[in-house]
């Protein structure tokens, strides 16, 4: 500064002429410098910092450079420069060293944000992120950051303590607890979700209460992100998830195998006992013949023990077309490529109702994907259907158009042929 002061002197200018423009000068070459150096840092030390990370075989390096950490930094160097030159002009001194303490602070926080951004970022990259999902971790440590930022550019602006300001908002507390009434329940609720493993990012679950049945795709401070089947995104407030019920089909999705449920209703009127005929034909079933062979001398040495007298069908025991059937079923899902033959497997009756005899298939497909699952399902029962007449069953329904239509016709001839 005297240095300029003193060549303008030189040049016979008056002394508020020289004040002036020495002033402006030494503005205009921080400014420059500010700028060359803010170039410097950018240019020189970011493509450095760049160049060093595309060749880095660790996947962090990509993350730190897509958050643009280093360019964030960057941003200090012009506003050190100014904060270490504010001496120069002795009156503007102090408010030119509170902007750029201000900016720095600033500064600081985007950069801290940006790192727990990185850090999110990397987490994500492991495979216990799905399991021990941090996200809500971060953004509660993202919210105390800002606090702390703020209360300190506060200070530092009012040129007080940032503990008065902290012992001030003591007195806030209530209102600071309804403001972030939310984010308090969202924190208790993750650190629950999380300790006790109760949902993590790629679990189907089921929430009748907010139409939500699809799979986790976010888990954050105060919601849960759920994409539904039809692809639209329900959200649902995390604390939600611990104050109301919830289905996770995560076990069934980890267990390899997904329950098939499902009944066919067999006509009662079509259930009877088998006669030698219907036995000759089930012997030349695959997966009946061994079945019929030793039942029949199973039951054979029943009767002939017990003397039972064969001229009634009711006396000892005997086949039923139903039984039969039931036994075909169980076999046909023991052979079948898509059930699991490690789970579950029953072919059992329901209690009879007017629709008929429920006989319900309880077994597990050995594929858990939805579309997978539903053609296992719909073949398995292709087939019942298919095969229930060979039985000499009859699956019942409630009369349609049609059966009606087929009455009225058959009486229109009987009464034709009467008359």
């Amino acid at each position: 500064m005297d240095f300029i002061r003193k060549q303008l002197e030189e040049l016979g200018m008056s002394e508020p002429s020289i004040g002036y423009l020495s002033n402006v000068i030494m503005v205009v070459w921080i400014a420059l410098i500010s700028i060359i150096a803010n170039y410097i840092a950018k240019r020189l030390v970011l493509k450095t910092v760049h160049r060093i990370v595309s060749h880095n075989r660790f996947k962090w390096g990509h993350i730190v450079v897509q958050k643009q950490l280093f360019q964030r930094l960057s941003h200090l160097v012009p506003a050190v420069i100014i904060y270490y030159t504010a001496y120069i002009f002795p009156a503007y001194q102090a408010l030119i060293e509170k902007a750029a303490m201000t900016y720095m602070i600033v500064i600081m926080i985007t950069v801290l944000n940006a790192l727990l951004n990185v850090f999110d970022d990397i987490y994500r990259t492991y495979e216990v992120s799905k399991i021990r999902p941090i996200k809500s971790y971060i953004q509660v440590a993202k919210i105390v950051l800002f606090i702390i930022g703020g209360i300190i550019v506060i200070s530092s602006l009012i040129g007080q303590n940032p503990l008065i300001i902290l012992s001030g908002l003591g007195a806030l507390s209530a209102v600071l607890m309804l403001i972030f009434k939310d984010s308090i329940l969202g924190l208790v609720a993750g650190v629950q979700l999380s300790s006790n493993d109760m949902v993590r990012v790629g679990d189907w679950i089921e929430m009748p209460k907010y139409n939500a049945d699809g799979d986790v795709i976010d888990i954050t401070l105060n919601t849960v992100k759920v994409m539904n089947f039809d692809k639209t995104i329900t959200m649902i407030p995390s604390y939600a998830l611990i104050s109301d019920s919830f289905r996770n089909w995560r076990g069934m999705q980890v267990s390899g195998g997904r329950r098939i449920k499902r009944s066919i209703f067999i006509d009662i009127s079509s259930i009877r006992f088998c006669n030698e005929e219907m036995v000759a034909d089930f012997e030349k079933i695959h997966y009946l013949s061994e079945y019929i062979t030793s039942k029949l001398k199973e039951i054979e040495a029943y009767n002939t023990e017990h003397q039972v007298n064969r001229e009634s069908n009711v006396n000892g025991r005997q086949l039923t077309n139903i039984g039969v059937f039931r036994e075909y079923i169980h076999q046909y899902l023991r052979h079948h490529p898509k059930i699991n033959k490690d789970m579950t497997m029953i072919v059992r009756q329901l209690a009879p109702e007017d629709r008929g005899l429920p006989l319900e298939i309880y077994a597990f497909s050995n594929d858990t994907n939805w579309g997978v699952y539903e053609n296992v399902q719909a073949d398995i029962f292709d087939h019942i259907f298919a095969v229930a007449p060979t039985f000499g069953l009859r699956a019942f329904q409630n009369p349609t158009g049609h059966d009606i239509v087929q009455l009225k016709e058959t009486r229109e001839k009987e009464y034709v042929r009467e008359y």
